[in-house]
């Protein structure tokens, strides 16, 4: 019989109570951002923020990273930098004779790319060896990352001025793509009086270790899942494939995503099995960006991705 992860029992359970708790002292008023961000830390999946400038993109990285034991590098991308300015370059040193390499701020276990899509797809695709293999490649050798390694990129709207689309093959790495949105009037009235980015942030102290995070990050493909809902799940990606309005559909890589966010969702739910809402609710983060629209316009008004997947989750059927 299916059973419940008792949060008194656990200890890892009790260390992500205590991140959430520290995330939320600086972060106010969207829980369910937060539970986004830790599906994407436990499922190893790397994540990405989309949102206007000014809402707490950077705020929000910012809490997690200092709530961790863990190495924290933060780039601020820009339209000039190099490959080099994140993986490093090999330096000559004339007293040995040899050349020795000045490693990039690439290397850490939580990288903050921050507005990726203002930075060169020549920049951005140094990012895809590494999200993909956990290596990067220079002056013909490979060489490992630091485990755990999590990319969390923040970009604005295509819209705005001097940004670049990022490629399909680069969207397709991250586990997630998440809106933050703006507070309501009470939490912006509190932020306006706390300003917790400003205050909050330097009393954060680090609640779980780099072993806690690889210890969940083992735990969660443990979590049970029924043929059923796997089968659920594979309707959902297939109907992606095979819709009139939608070019390309979800890839493999995108379906193994789904089903480890789901799992993930169920052990912060404190549950060691998935139910239906757990995918539901992880549908559109970890699978509208992984798509391409034939068209957004129908009947003359624009339609977007996440309608599309909204009609999906309506006409599948869900197990009982």
């Amino acid at each position: 019989m299916a059973t419940s992860i008792s949060i008194l029992d656990d200890p890892l359970q009790v260390r992500l109570a205590d991140l959430r708790a520290n995330i939320d002292r600086v972060f106010l008023g969207k829980s369910d951002v937060v539970t986004q961000v830790l599906i994407g830390l436990i499922s190893r999946g790397h994540l990405l923020i989309e949102d206007v400038p000014g809402v707490g993109k950077t705020v929000l990285a910012r809490a997690l990273a200092r709530s961790l034991h863990l190495s924290f590098h933060r780039i601020q991308l820009t339209p000039d930098m190099l490959p080099s300015d994140i993986i490093g370059v090999s330096v000559y040193d004339s007293t040995s004779g040899t050349f020795e390499f000045k490693k990039g701020p690439l290397f850490a276990n939580i990288v903050l790319a921050d507005e990726i899509n203002r930075t060169t797809p020549r920049t951005q695709s140094a990012l895809l060896e590494a999200m993909n293999e956990c290596q990067v490649s220079i002056d013909g050798r490979t060489m490992p990352l630091d485990k755990p390694f999590w990319v969390i990129a923040t970009q604005n709207p295509f819209e705005f001025e001097g940004t670049y689309y990022l490629p399909e093959n680069q969207l397709d790495r991250f586990a997630l793509r998440i809106r933050i949105g703006y507070p309501d009037r009470q939490v912006e009235k509190r932020i306006v009086r706390e300003e917790p980015a400003t205050v909050g942030l330097d009393t954060i102290a680090p609640v779980m270790s780099r072993e806690d995070v690889l210890a969940l990050q083992a735990r969660v493909p443990q979590v049970r899942i029924d043929d059923r809902l796997t089968d659920y799940a594979l309707e959902l990606v297939e109907a992606t494939r095979d819709h009139d309005q939608l070019e390309v559909g979800v890839s493999p890589r995108g379906t193994i995503a789904f089903i480890r966010a789901a799992q993930a969702l169920a052990m912060l739910s404190g549950r060691d099995y998935v139910i239906p809402d757990d995918l539901k609710a992880v549908f559109i983060p970890v699978c509208a960006h992984r798509v391409m629209s034939k068209s957004y316009m129908q009947d003359g008004h624009a339609v977007s991705i996440d309608h599309l997947f909204g009609s999906i989750l309506r006409e599948a059927t869900v197990p009982q």
